[in-house]
């Protein structure tokens, strides 16, 4: 009896433990969401990030790039017209085309890219399927 007394007591003094944690965690939850709603997206209003346009790339042994000048041309992978990349801290997110505007050059995004190496992978996985399919014609002919 008296060791059923004692499992009693340390139930109680635990689920007492456990009830002040769960109250602790509630208020902190609670301060949480009022600092969101207070605070929301503009809290990261002042958050700089790094943004590059990118016009098209090249490879180029050292010795070429060294022989660079004012006025030298560099030849780039992509052809006038083509969409540029605009990426955030290294990471593509979107295309668009380059303008000028009171001669600034600026962006019109025409596309937000979602994630390429998802997109890429279903590509691989279509064209793989495609010829999966093939296959088996081609051998039965």
């Amino acid at each position: 009896m008296a060791n059923e007394t004692a499992d009693d007591d340390f139930v109680a003094q635990a689920l007492a433990q456990a009830q002040m944690a769960v109250e602790e965690i509630s208020d902190d939850v609670g301060d949480l969401d009022n600092f969101e709603r207070d605070h929301g997206i503009d809290l990261l209003g002042d958050v700089d990030l790094d943004v590059t346009v990118q016009l098209g790339k090249t490879e180029m042994l050292v010795e070429d790039v060294l022989k660079l000048s004012g006025g030298s041309v560099v030849e780039l992978d992509k052809l006038a017209g083509d969409p540029v990349d605009v990426l955030v801290n290294g990471r593509l997110v979107a295309r668009g085309e380059v303008l000028v505007l009171n001669d600034n050059f600026c962006i019109r995004v025409s596309e937000i890219v979602g994630d390429l190496a998802t997109e890429a992978l279903m590509a691989g996985r279509d064209q793989s399927a495609d010829a999966t399919e093939a296959e088996p014609a081609a051998a039965a002919t």
